[in-house]
């Protein structure tokens, strides 16, 4: 089943950033459509309150200026160093222009002869009535001028957002980061838990939403301990109870069988030795895998694993005479020395010789290659076709294609007092140059395990 992985305090910044930008902007928008109203009623206000001031002295210095049929241009008086913003015409009630302001020309508003404010074509006016209606004035406030205003004011206003919200991400991301440490401990203890280790979690200053999680696990990996301890005490047991009687039987069986005449008998006779057999060995097996289980592995003492697997194939030599057994090194003849336990490494390494005894050919030899970097190989040519995934064999009895009898749980007590032994176990299938097919384990060992 496919696991999504994906990080508590990343999902919690990412949606603090996020709700806090959208709540940041929705605040911007909000004022400056605030602002923007303001603004107008100042800016209304400001025009309105500048045409009733202009419209006596416009008006008076219209009457004491001479008649004529063209509009009068009031002059710039400030150097052309104001903007302009403000514009003025005074109109006829006919709309003819008869006074304007130097920075418009002499072509009426479009704004109507009405009294009040006017918006388009860009600007805002605002109309007074004087002398009777006789004369009306329009003063002109241009609308890009109120709309830089605001576009200033809501940079203004927006400016912060790029330095304070990379700054409030960052202190967001330290504080969850800082009050998620708990809950990424207590992860890293549990995931650290599994067959070989149930040790109880013992982590301090945890939330109280998730204090009670230690105590939980610790209980649950307790009842654990209890069922593998059981289990294994069963398997133990159960071998060392079968392992006499079974000895008895085999040997009353091989009397039976030579004391039998008929062939049909004493083939049946050798049958049931078969099977004994394959029961012993099986028994064998599992108190090898009940050892493997209780975690022996790692020792305080360093070992000499070469001296070791001389010693061991010099054994199984004695007692399997018909199977060659050859001992190469790869590069200079050094000791290998890791602080292992030596019955674990006996157990594997034995197993690794059945299985290549069981399932190689008899016409060749198995080859033991030694290397002072750490590693062991032992390698066998194939009786029978493997398994395209070779990893397959790692599991509990899965046995190879052929006829000889076996258990099947060989390579797995061996992968797993590996395991035990800080080290690794690797399969291979290697073709040959004459076509054939040699099955590999090789067991490496870290160089920390040394001295």
């Amino acid at each position: 089943m496919r696991i999504d992985r994906h990080s508590l305090s990343g999902q919690l910044v990412v949606s603090i950033s996020l709700v806090l930008s959208a709540l940041w902007i929705l605040g911007v928008a909000l004022a400056i459509h605030i602002m923007r109203g303001e603004f107008d009623e100042v800016f209304d206000s400001a025009l309105q309150e500048t045409t009733e001031r202009l419209a006596p002295l416009v008006v008076d210095d219209f009457f004491h200026r001479e008649t004529r049929s063209g509009p009068y241009q009031i002059a710039d008086q400030s150097g052309g160093n104001t903007d302009g913003y403000l514009t003025y015409q005074v109109r006829d009630p006919s709309g003819r222009v008869l006074v304007h302001s130097h920075n418009v020309n002499s072509v009426g508003y479009a704004a109507p002869l009405q009294p009040g404010f006017w918006s388009g074509d860009g600007k805002r006016i605002f109309t007074l009535a004087t002398v009777s209606n006789s004369l009306f004035i329009q003063v002109a406030d241009s609308l890009d001028h109120r709309r830089e205003a605001t576009l200033e004011s809501a940079l203004a206003l927006s400016m912060p957002i790029l330095l304070l919200l990379p700054l409030g991400m960052l202190a967001t991301w330290g504080i969850v980061v800082r009050a998620t440490r708990p809950i990424g401990a207590l992860s890293d203890a549990i995931s650290e838990r599994d067959g070989a280790n149930l040790d109880p979690i013992a982590i301090k200053g945890l939330p109280t939403e998730i204090a009670t999680i230690p105590h939980s696990v610790n209980t649950l990996l307790d009842r654990l301990k209890l069922a593998f301890q059981a289990e294994r005490d069963l398997a133990a047991n159960a071998a060392h109870e079968l392992r006499t009687p079974l000895a008895g039987a085999l040997a009353q069986t091989e009397l039976l069988a030579d004391q039998l005449d008929r062939k049909t008998d004493k083939a049946r006779a050798h049958r049931v030795l078969d099977v004994l057999r394959r029961l012993s060995l099986t028994l064998e097996k599992l108190l090898q895998l009940s050892r493997a289980d209780a975690g022996i592995g790692v020792s305080e003492t360093p070992v000499d694993l070469s001296a070791l697997v001389d010693l061991i194939v010099r054994e199984f030599r004695r007692a399997n005479a018909t199977t060659a057994v050859d001992i190469v090194w790869h590069g200079d003849v050094q000791p290998i020395s890791r602080m292992i336990d030596p019955d674990a490494f006996a157990i594997a390494f034995k197993n690794l010789l059945e299985n290549a005894m069981r399932y190689g050919r008899p016409d060749r030899p198995i080859t033991v290659t030694l290397c002072a970097a750490g590693w062991i190989a032992v390698r066998n040519y194939t009786a029978g076709a493997l398994d395209p995934d070779i990893n397959v064999y790692r599991q509990r009895f899965k046995r190879g294609s052929v006829t000889a009898p076996g258990s099947g749980l060989g390579l797995p007590i061996v992968d797993k007092l590996m395991k035990q032994m800080n080290g690794t176990m690797e399969l291979r299938a290697v073709p040959t140059e004459d076509s054939q097919m040699v099955f590999e384990c090789q067991l490496s060992f870290l160089p920390n395990n040394g001295p």
